[in-house]
């Protein structure tokens, strides 16, 4: 190898290891133990349309514009992202836990995975995992999924409110929901932060089956 690619790949590993470093510990649950009472955090029955304002910062990367998530009980939804310039455009769908980008666009730079995108969206998708643990604090339901832990996930009432997913025993990234429509995901390693707030959520009739596709 030659030595100019072997120091680009020094310095590529040495701020992966930095990355990994700055991303925090995961710290016990919080608490008082409690019997396994997953909420079921679904998608409401039926179909719903939701407007949204979202702001994208990374490093070398700042976007802001407006959105819609079109929801269709129990697992599927398409999210549209459009500038505020009205240069450009992105859209991702969620059917089960399969996520699918169009080819075109730059939706994979800014797009959280499907957990992720899911717990966003207020619904709980996880990969199965053999254990799990509770703990109330408060009004606060934490749930830990894994062992080691994989995924924490924050309940108020029936409401998924947090999910952090954890790997190596830290935080690499998470998603927390507010009551007022606020909603931030957050990936550790690259500073990558989107924020949504939703302006509208109405009920709507069954969407066009041409939604879940892309040309």
């Amino acid at each position: 190898m030659p030595a100019s690619k072997r120091r680009v790949s020094a310095a590529l590993a040495l701020a992966a290891v930095v990355a990994s470093a700055c991303a925090p510990r995961l710290g016990p649950l919080p608490g008082a133990p409690v019997p396994v009472r997953v909420p079921a955090a679904e998608l409401p029955a039926g179909h719903r349309r939701l407007v949204f304002r979202w702001e994208l910062n990374a490093p070398d990367l700042v976007a802001r514009g407006e959105g819609a998530a079109r929801l269709a009980a129990p697992d599927s939804a398409r999210l549209d992202f459009f500038l505020a310039n009205g240069n450009g455009s992105g859209a991702a769908v969620l059917i089960g836990d399969s996520l699918r980008l169009p080819a075109a666009g730059d939706a994979a730079r800014f797009v959280p995975p499907a957990p992720m995108l899911w717990a966003a969206l207020g619904r709980l998708a996880l990969p199965s995992a053999p254990d799990t643990a509770a703990a109330l604090d408060g009004q606060t339901l934490r749930v830990d999924f894994g062992r080691p832990v994989a995924w924490r996930a924050a309940f108020a009432g029936s409401e998924l409110r947090r999910l952090e997913h954890v790997t190596g025993g830290r935080v690499r990234e998470w998603v927390s929901r507010g009551p007022d429509g606020r909603i931030r995901y957050h990936q550790e390693s690259d500073r990558r932060t989107l924020d949504l707030v939703i302006t509208t959520s109405v009920e709507t009739g069954p969407f066009d089956a041409s939604i879940w596709t892309f040309p």
